[in-house]
């Protein structure tokens, strides 16, 4: 990719204010270099003076970082170290990414391995051989809303159905059966996961398999998407006359009754996969929304209330939002994965109980 197009050339330019803009610092355009290899050549290059010192930065300019792409950007800087020009009047060469977007695993691969960078967003970060620059700002828009994408929707279902398979390879039909989405969903999400450098591959074509080798990573992010988005939407009610385990049973009837699939969840869930408090004073669950399932609360004599409440429902409005819930003895639970989600997204003592149900029962 060569700095021919307006984004290119305007991110060079943010990119030289940058420099420009820091004390005691001289910095310029220049015209490409080659790498050292025959036919191969940098995208720019910036003289840069700093404290008295030179350098020459060699520029690869980029649309998109993820992981796997840094690691590959390494590995040819590294091929190509050894043939890199060094002036007799010292001054020094250094490979510098510049590009639109560069998420933040990209960004730990290129400082822990003293590579410099700079995004759209307005990060920098300058390993030079006499002054450190780091300065971090939030990934751009774009970025932002691509990585935010993949954690909702149909999308979502696929994380989900690997988090729950993961440490077996599987092929994207048997991902998109287990997620309920169609190949071309699956197909998508797991090619955005080998970015991330989440999931490792074998093989080519309709053979091809992959495995999730970081679940615990996925996992992690999953949980500060929600924490940076609206809260779901939870009807509260108060049902007269019982106890939190008698409403338990009394859910299970009245849905069994009219038909309505729900899956307990929070604490009511996170209590039967993992005990971790002494007791559970509301019941909150998964409740596909529509008639049956008013019909259903109305059975129960649930009232909506504003304070007291002892029963809270979160309406779903798909069967992938209730994917891997699980029968026992009598009543469904939503995932070990989804009741950790919600946990760490509650009130209270939630997040305490999520982190332990993560460290009980799910061991990523």
């Amino acid at each position: 990719m060569h700095p021919q197009t307006v984004t290119e050339r305007d991110l060079l330019n943010r990119l030289l204010e940058a420099l420009q803009g820091l004390p005691d610092v001289q910095a310029e355009l220049g015209s490409p270099l080659h790498a050292g290899s025959p036919g191969r050549r940098h995208d720019a290059r910036v003289e840069f003076r700093m404290g008295g010192q030179a350098a020459t930065l060699l520029i690869e300019v980029k649309k998109a970082l993820y992981p796997r792409d840094a690691r590959q950007a390494l590995w040819q800087f590294q091929e190509s170290a050894r043939r890199w020009p060094q002036s007799s009047r010292g001054r020094q060469t250094a490979l510098f990414l510049v590009a639109q977007s560069i998420s933040p695993g990209a960004k730990d691969l290129l400082r822990d391995a003293r590579v410099g960078y700079y995004d759209s967003g307005g990060s920098l970060f300058l390993p030079a051989q006499n002054a450190y620059v780091y300065v971090d700002k939030p990934p751009p828009k774009t970025l932002s809303k691509a990585i935010r994408s993949l954690f909702s929707g149909r999308r979502a279902q696929v994380l989900h159905a690997l988090l729950m398979g993961h440490g077996e390879w599987c092929r994207v039909k048997d991902v998109a059966e287990q997620a309920r989405v169609s190949p071309a969903t699956a197909s998508q999400v797991l090619t955005e996961l080998e970015r991330f450098d989440w999931v490792a591959s074998r093989g080519q074509g309709p053979t091809k398999a992959r495995d999730l080798k970081e679940p615990g990573a996925l996992l992690d992010e999953w949980a500060r998407q929600l924490a940076a988005t609206r809260p779901y939407a939870i009807r509260r009610y108060f049902v007269p006359s019982v106890r939190a385990e008698g409403l338990v049973r009394q859910l299970a009837d009245v849905c069994a009754t009219h038909e309505v699939e729900y899956a307990l969840t929070h604490e009511a869930a996170g209590q039967r996969y993992a005990p971790f408090l002494s007791t559970v004073s509301q019941i909150r669950c998964r409740l596909m929304a529509g008639a049956a399932a008013t019909e259903a609360l109305g059975a129960l004599d649930a009232h909506t209330v504003d304070r007291g409440a002892n029963l809270a429902v979160i309406e779903v409005e798909s069967p992938g939002d209730l994917l891997f819930r699980k029968l026992v003895d009598g009543t469904w639970l939503a995932s070990p994965v989804q009741v950790y989600l919600d946990l760490i997204c509650g009130e209270g003592r939630a997040r305490e109980m999520a982190q332990h149900l993560r460290q009980e029962r799910i061991g990523f």
